[in-house]
C-alpha cells in the first residue's frame, strides 16, 4: 500500500486521529483520512461527526497496493469501541498485515497497540507502548511493553494515549520526512 492513511471507525477518538493528521500535514505529507464504511461520515467517542477524505471503497479503489516502503503508512486511531472497529474489520485487518509483511509502518495509539496491531502475527520482542490496563495483550504476544509516551521499534510506531498524540505525529512525520522536519513544526507549535 502506498501512502499515508489514517483508518476511523465508529468510537474513534478523535483527538489521537486529528492532532495525528494534523501534524503530518503541517510537515508536508499528503495523509488521508479513510472511513472504514461506505459513508465518509465517522462518529467519535464524543460523538463529533467527521467527514473522512474517502470511504473505504474509494480506498481500495484508488490506493496501490504492492510492495511498500517504511514510508508507507498506515495509522490506527484509538478509542473505544473505535479500535475494537477496526480490528474486527476483516478486509483492512489482512490489508494491514500485507503492508507490515512488505516492509510498511504502522503505527496505532491509545488501546489500538492492544487492539489492531496485537493481529500482526509476530509482535516478539517489539518495544510497545499503549493506554495504560490494555498491555496485558501485547506481552502475551512477546512484545516488550514500554511505558513511555511514544514507541517507535523499526517499521511500528506506538503511542500512550491522547496526551499523547502530538508527540505521536511528530515520531510519524520524523518517521518518514526526517527528524529536521518534525523539528520545524514542533518550533512552529512552540513546543
Amino acid at each position: 500500500m502506498k501512502g499515508t492513511y489514517v483508518f476511523l471507525a465508529d468510537g474513534f477518538e478523535v483527538s489521537e486521529a486529528l492532532t495525528t493528521v494534523n501534524m503530518l500535514r503541517r510537515g508536508g505529507i499528503n495523509v488521508k483520512t479513510v472511513s472504514i464504511y461506505d459513508d465518509r461520515i465517522v462518529t467519535s467517542s464524543n460523538r463529533i461527526p467527521v467527514v473522512a477524505d474517502m470511504a473505504f471503497g474509494e480506498f481500495r479503489a484508488s490506493t496501490t497496493f504492492g510492495p511498500c516502503l517504511p514510508t508507507d503508512v498506515m495509522i490506527f486511531p484509538g478509542g473505544m469501541p473505535g479500535s475494537a472497529n477496526l480490528a474486527a474489520f476483516g478486509k483492512l485487518m489482512d490489508i494491514m498485515k500485507d503492508h507490515y509483511a512488505q516492509g510498511g509502518t504502522v503505527a496505532a495509539i491509545c488501546a489500538a497497540p492492544s487492539v489492531v496491531l496485537s493481529l500482526l502475527p509476530d509482535l516478539n520482542g517489539k518495544k510497545m507502548t499503549c493506554y495504560d490496563g490494555f498491555e496485558e495483550t501485547l506481552v502475551n504476544m512477546g512484545a516488550e511493553y514500554v511505558k513511555e509516551g511514544v514507541v517507535c521499534d523499526g517499521n511500528m510506531i506506538t503511542g500512550r494515549g491522547p496526551g499523547w498524540a502530538v508527540e505521536f505525529g511528530l515520531a510519524i512525520l520524523a518517521h518518514v520526512k526526517g527528524q529536521e522536519v518534525a523539528d520545524k513544526v514542533k518550533a512552529g507549535l512552540m513546543l
